[in-house]
């Protein structure tokens, strides 16, 4: 006679529960419930976070609207107003710049000669050197003969140290317009230079040649 099968007891409760445990992902909390949403973090938001965020969008569209002094102000009072939302304050100081950048007048750039010569002089006074020189090699390939401009890129090339350039510069300056020479011995712009022994030697005053004296030519008499 064959043997029935013996009938399975029923899952209880607590062996139901450690076997959803087993089955349980690792790192899961035991409270967690499959769902959809995001899991809600522990500490909720403060509600001066959600002020904040409503303050950075109006700032936002007033970006958008190229309003940049006004987005700098509602920008800037988020950072004063909520300095407990660091979060938001990384986004903010983005945004901050790009008004900043937008809203400071652009210069146009030189066209004339004169109106390099004169970016060139606002550029070493401010110790813009490249910038300078930029400006000045444009005035040269324009007008090569302008001996202002070479004896500024001199200048330039002397504050930033490269002593061949400067004098080979200063040479031509003063080739085209001695006057230059005196000026290169008191200028202060060229004291990097000054134990240079080719700068030394470009500012000496030059020996004036020997004239040779010609010898009055008699007049022949007549036989």
């Amino acid at each position: 006679m064959a043997k029935q099968p013996r009938p399975q007891p029923r899952p209880t409760k607590a062996s139901a529960q450690s076997s959803s445990a087993r089955t349980r992902r690792k790192g899961e909390p035991a409270s967690a419930e499959p769902s959809g949403r995001p899991s809600v973090p522990g500490s909720q938001r403060r509600s001066t976070y959600f002020e904040a965020v409503a303050l950075y969008e109006r700032g936002l569209e007033a970006l958008q609207r190229h309003d940049y002094r006004q987005a700098s102000a509602i920008l800037e009072s988020v950072l004063r107003q909520y300095p407990e939302e660091k979060e938001l304050h990384e986004r903010v100081r983005l945004y901050l710049n790009v008004c900043q950048r937008q809203a400071t007048p652009r210069v146009p750039d030189p066209q004339t000669i004169d109106e390099r010569l004169y970016a060139a002089t606002l550029a070493i006074n401010g110790g813009q050197y490249d910038q300078a020189i930029a400006h000045l090699r444009l005035v040269r390939d324009e007008d090569p003969d302008n001996d202002h401009a070479i004896y500024m890129l001199a200048v330039a090339h002397a504050q930033r140290d490269e002593h061949a350039e400067a004098v080979a510069h200063l040479e031509r300056a003063i080739a085209l317009n001695p006057e230059n020479r005196a000026l290169a011995r008191n200028d202060p712009d060229l004291e990097p230079l000054h134990d240079d022994e080719s700068f030394r030697a470009t500012i000496e005053t030059p020996s004036m040649p020997r004239q040779s004296v010609r010898r009055p030519l008699k007049a022949r008499t007549g036989r």
